[in-house]
Parts: C-alpha cells; structure tokens; sequence
C-alpha cells in the first residue's frame, strides 16, 4: 500500500475499486505528467450515496462527505493508471460541481470537502488551484460531482 493510501487509511478512508463509466468516457486519461479525471460522483458500491440539491435535500455536511466520495474516485481513477499514488507529484486543479436549489451559494464550503481530503492524503502536494461551480442539476441527480487534474512523476 503506498504511502497516500496509508493516510487516508489513518484518516478513515479506503480507495475504491474504479467507477464504472456510465456513458463514452473513460475514468481518467494521460497527456505527459498530467492525469485528468472525468468527472466523478459520488458512488458506493455502484450507487449513489445521495440525491438532491444543497440548500434543498441535502445539507453543507452531507455535500462535504459526498465531494469526499467523489475524489476518493477520481484518486481510485488516477492509480488505475499510474498503479501508485505516491507517484504523484502535484494536485494541479480540482473542479467541483454543485446541485444548487436556487438560493444556495455554499459551493466553495460543499467542495472543500474534496480539498480538505487531498490535502490530508498528499500533504502540500495536495494544495491545488480550484473552482466550485452551482449547477442547475447533475447527472443521476447527483448533489456533487468532482473532477481532478495531478502531475505525476515517473
């Protein structure tokens, strides 16, 4: 087990096997140094652990455990491809997708959820640029969905 996975281990978490794509895509793809996720839900076992929208059906707390989900398989997608996640080098960007009742402006506090995460599991490699963005709805009516971009070393 490499050394990301231990802590994230200590924190209380476990890697995924890889999300199945659910349309023409693959998980994740690279280009060089740079791995670039697809965009992720936030899946169990092949299901969703939620449905909704924040300020609506779901709660800040609950979006912050799901942005977890989501970038625990977006990191699952990056090992399947490098094998290791010790050979990343950087989190380049996180982008975060929020399905946002109307009146909800909470994006940036729903997706630190994913952040907080890659910091405990990749210490400073993990501070990365970022973008929280509220969407009108997701796919499967997802709350959240997460995409990340990381340099890895060979």
């Amino acid at each position: 087990m490499s050394a990301v996975e231990d802590r994230l281990q200590d924190a209380g978490f476990t890697l995924p096997e890889v999300a199945t794509p659910l349309a023409a895509y693959v998980p994740a793809l690279r280009e060089g140094q740079l791995i670039y996720t697809s965009g992720q839900l936030p899946l169990q076992n092949g299901e969703l652990a939620a449905t909704g929208k924040l300020g609506a059906d779901v709660s800040v707390e609950e979006g912050q455990k799901l942005a977890q989900l989501c970038v625990l398989n977006a990191m699952a997608a990056v090992k399947n491809l490098v094998g290791d996640l010790d050979h990343v080098a950087q989190v380049v960007k996180v982008t975060g997708f929020v399905a946002s009742a109307p009146d909800f402006y909470g994006q940036p506090q729903v997706i630190n959820g994913a952040s907080e995460l890659l910091g405990q599991a990749f210490g400073a490699a993990g501070s990365h640029a970022r973008a929280a963005v509220g969407a009108a709805v997701l796919p499967m009516n997802a709350p959240v969905e997460v995409e990340i971009t990381v340099k890895v070393q060979d």
